[in-house]
């Protein structure tokens, strides 16, 4: 029993002997092999370091690509600037509010929400609201196009210049709600670059164009794509008919240009369709032909007149081809209504007429009717054909300013009747003094013309004119009408001395005598 005992201890001496062996064997094989790779990436790593004859690159001259827009950019983003504006939201307490209501409002259900959200609270502090946007210098002398939501409301309009960090404040010299274009004015001391406006009826479908402007406030940047449609209508207002393009536009470019690859501008960028609150790949730009239009009826009179002879259509309904069938008609525009003491009433057209021509050109939608009577010179005769019972008929009709033929939808100077309203000088709004007028605030028995409104930083809130004033003397003049006060003002040139005698009721019944004097601006009067 003990022999067999120690052979089995002697056997399992051997064994772990032999174990043992074959691991410092393989040990030792391990220790070969790493030292032979380690050796060959030695000797990789000394010979990336012993030198190579390879040729160093090198930053070649630049070379405008053949087919790059930077030419066009480089021509046209000098003349391009941001704007940006603050309105001041003031908080009063409900009798500011109403003390400061038009004459002539009835109830107001919102005003009545707003007495009782605020009923109590002292005056809050002003807020300023503030926002950005886009425009193109046209004139040396510091002209600029953008959009007229841009500059709506604004209490300060500032502008800054491409690659400058000053800032200008810019004069608003006019505007038009209905195809939302502004002008401004800056004087920067110097001649500033301009951009050119090209003729937007040469553009087609399809073809390139860039958007620049300040999207987001990021100033200076340009965005490429091509035009998606023309003549593009039931966006905006009646008078807006878009280019539709996909390059990129977004808050901030409103106002910018867009350009063609000619270098011209052919297009005001103003709005986009989206579902979110940026580009979605549907942008509009009013044509530059609009434009141009626009821009040189302000810069000339401060507003822009678009004849009308006061009919009234839908396009859609007024075109419709089983509607002028059975009305006898090959073509033309069903009109709707004809507004009271228009010229289309003077000239006999009734509603259900449908008007098949203008001055011999056939009418065959909205805007063949529309466009030749609004650019047709104010107070210049227009002959019309039409259908009525089947029966080919002709009249005429003579072209009146649509501001006073639509008092109460053609825009800024349609808020009064015609008549009765002046057109805006100084900032200053005004209507006729009717009893009923006089009677709403506390001015009975006296004559004039009531103040409606004082346009902010105008020359009629210098010199202390507030809502509610009834002009009683322009210069010793009296005032009783409209057109007296139409006739006074405009005997004013810039640099005269002007006198307004005022009556200003106060809280406590009383009429008070208040003279305003001061010196007529060189372009506040206009």
């Amino acid at each position: 029993m003990g022999e067999q005992v120690k052979e089995i201890y002697n056997w399992a001496r051997r064994r772990k002997i032999m174990a043992a062996f074959f691991v410092a064997l393989t040990l030792l094989v391990g220790i070969m092999i790493g030292s032979v790779v380690s050796g060959r990436v030695s000797a990789v790593k000394n010979t990336a370091f012993a030198g190579t004859n390879a040729t160093p690159l090198a930053v070649p001259d630049p070379i405008p690509s053949s087919n790059s827009f930077s030419g066009i950019v480089n021509r046209v983003e000098p003349a391009v600037v941001n704007i940006a504006t603050t309105q001041v939201l003031e908080h009063r307490t409900p009798s500011a509010r109403r003390k400061r209501s038009q004459p002539d409002d009835q109830d107001d259900p919102m005003q009545d929400f707003f007495d009782k959200f605020f009923d109590g609270q002292k005056e809050g502090p002003a807020q300023a609201e503030r926002s950005l946007g886009s425009g193109v210098i046209v004139d040396k002398r510091g002209y600029i196009l953008t959009n007229n939501h841009v500059v709506d409301q604004a209490t300060k309009v500032q502008v800054q210049l491409n690659g400058e960090t000053a800032r200008y404040t810019a004069k608003v010299i006019g505007v038009d709600e209905d195809t939302d274009l502004a002008v401004l004015k800056i004087d920067a001391g110097r001649d500033l670059p301009t951009a050119r406006l090209g003729n937007s009826d040469g553009v087609q479908v399809g073809d390139w164009v860039l958007a620049i402007g300040s999207p987001f406030g990021l100033q200076a940047t340009v965005t490429a794509g091509i035009i998606s449609a023309k003549d593009r209508g039931g966006i905006g207002h009646q008078f807006q008919r878009f280019l539709q393009t996909d390059a990129a536009i977004n808050p901030g470019n409103s106002g910018g240009p867009l350009v063609s690859l000619g270098g011209d501008v052919i297009g005001i960028n103003t709005a986009i369709i989206t579902g979110s609150r940026g580009y979605e790949g549907v942008g509009f730009a009013l044509p530059s032909t609009t434009a141009i239009n626009v821009y040189n009826q302000i810069i000339a009179q401060g507003r822009v007149t678009r004849g009308s002879i006061g009919v009234s259509f839908q396009e859609d309904l007024g075109t419709n081809a089983i509607t002028l069938k059975a009305l006898g008609a090959p073509y033309g525009v069903v009109i709707e209504g004809v507004e009271p003491g228009s010229p289309a009433e003077k000239a006999g057209l009734k509603g259900g007429d449908v008007i098949t021509s203008v001055n011999g050109t056939p009418v065959k939608s909205g805007n063949d009717l529309v466009n030749p009577i609004s650019l047709a010179p104010i107070g210049s005769k227009v002959k019309l054909n039409y259908v009525r019972d089947r029966s080919q008929k002709e009249t005429t009709a003579t072209v009146e300013d649509r501001t006073r033929v639509f008092p109460n939808t053609a825009g800024r100077m349609g808020d009064q009747p015609n008549g009765e309203a002046a057109p805006t000088e100084f900032g200053l709004h005004v209507q006729e003094l009717t009893p009923d007028r006089a009677h709403r605030v506390g001015m009975d028995s006296q004559k004039g013309v009531l103040v409606t409104e004082v346009e902010p930083a105008s020359f009629a809130e210098d010199i202390g004119f507030a809502q509610r004033d009834v002009i009683a003397e322009v210069n010793r003049q009296a005032i009783s009408s409209v057109e007296d006060y139409r006739n006074a003002i405009g005997k004013l040139k810039a640099g005269d001395s002007v006198v307004f005698k005022v009556l200003r009721h106060q809280d406590t019944d009383r009429v008070l005598t208040v003279f305003l004097p001061g010196v007529v601006p060189a372009e506040d009067k206009r």
